[in-house]
């Protein structure tokens, strides 16, 4: 079994911890970073990224579908467009995959050393990676776990077949006609908005009583407006309950108690994500924890001594810029600088049509 030590493991690549380790590279520090997927994280893979461009493709098609119905003011007609879906998934995997090589090549310039494989802790100093070669052991004077969050999945309505989480939305190969999004917080509006520009016939099941339920109410009501002119259905105060026999519906439960279905090919599971902190050996080290979350301080440390913990695994705002300050932070204060961590502001951005940004 290999062995190799440094000062600073980064355990995790994404928006945390890729900052994390490059800043701590650029400062001088022997840096490690382990990975088990592709650098870049949720963000770049599956999130913020691909999403993002998912959205302004659905943005262009609906110009030209809009051109098409001869509603151009500027007397712009056109044919009706075909989205060929496929393709654009294949447009947005060209821009995530150079985003990677453009990580790892920063990782790379800043002289830090990749490990790809999954990261078990045995102690606080020492974690086992298990790589396509075999084993191998590092040890680290300091540790940041950075290991993310991961889309909540319900018990009724476990992910597989029509029902998808966002990781699967962002790489179907057609539009479905008819979809369900369990879920009215940002990743399902976003998405669900997506969607219907594209053509799908969207419904949106929020147990709560109005969508977006985490902001401002009067800052909700153009989204709530735009939701109607593009003809998805809000259900608030719905609560899904399963999938039906034939699995072609989504089997919900509406304010007045009442049973109804909601026809369905693909049916979105958007209710919040949860941190990542299981199968890495949490229980061997024992930190104490916030609820799910890694319990931190101002300077990003954990209950023990040389551990620090950052992003999504740290709780909310679960949001990429936030991530990336606290592992630059955290990098700088391995390297000896003074720095705390202020999250009286932080900035948020909800990509519907149109888009509600925050601060603090």
């Amino acid at each position: 079994m290999k062995e190799i030590s440094c000062k600073l493991l980064v355990i995790g690549a994404g928006p945390g911890g890729y900052i994390c380790a490059i800043r701590a590279g650029q400062l001088g520090v022997d840096t490690v970073i382990v990975e088990a997927g592709k650098p870049g994280g949720t963000c770049l893979n599956v999130g913020c990224i691909p999403s993002k461009a998912l959205i302004h493709a659905a943005e262009e098609f609906e110009k030209v579908a809009h051109m098409a119905g001869g509603k151009s003011p500027l007397g712009i007609s056109v044919t009706a467009p075909v989205l060929d879906l496929a393709r654009t998934v294949a447009w947005k995997d060209g821009i995530v995959s150079r985003l990677n090589s453009g990580v790892a090549g920063l990782l790379k310039k800043a002289g830090v050393k990749t490990v790809q494989g999954w990261a078990t802790f045995r102690d606080g100093k020492t974690v086992e990676v298990e790589t396509e070669t075999g084993s191998q052991v590092i040890r680290a004077e300091t540790i940041v776990i950075a290991t993310g969050s991961a889309p909540v999945e319900l018990s009724f309505l476990p992910f597989g077949g029509p029902v998808i989480s966002s990781t699967e939305a962002l790489a179907l190969s057609e539009v479905p006609k008819k979809l369900a999004v369990v879920g009215g917080g940002y990743i399902g509006l976003e998405l669900g908005m997506a969607f219907a520009k594209m053509g799908a016939e969207v419904t949106v099941v929020e147990a709560l009583p109005r969508v977006l339920a985490q902001y401002d109410a009067e800052l909700t009501r153009p989204v709530v407006k735009r939701l109607a002119a593009l003809g998805i259905e809000v259900m608030t105060g719905a609560k899904a309950k399963g999938l039906s026999t034939k699995g072609d519906a989504l089997l919900v439960e509406t304010s007045d108690g009442k049973s109804g279905k909601v026809a369905a090919d693909k049916i979105l599971v958007t209710v919040g994500r949860k941190p990542v902190t299981e199968g890495w050996g949490l229980e061997q080290i024992d930190l104490d924890r916030a609820g799910k979350f890694i319990r931190t301080d101002d300077q990003c440390r954990t209950s023990m001594r040389g551990v620090f913990a950052i992003g999504d695994v740290t709780g909310e705002p679960m949001l990429a810029h936030r991530a990336m300050a606290q592992g630059e932070m955290v990098a700088e204060i391995v390297a000896g600088h003074k720095r705390s961590w202020d999250k009286r502001s932080i900035p948020a951005v909800c990509f519907t049509d149109p888009e509600l940004v925050t601060a603090g």
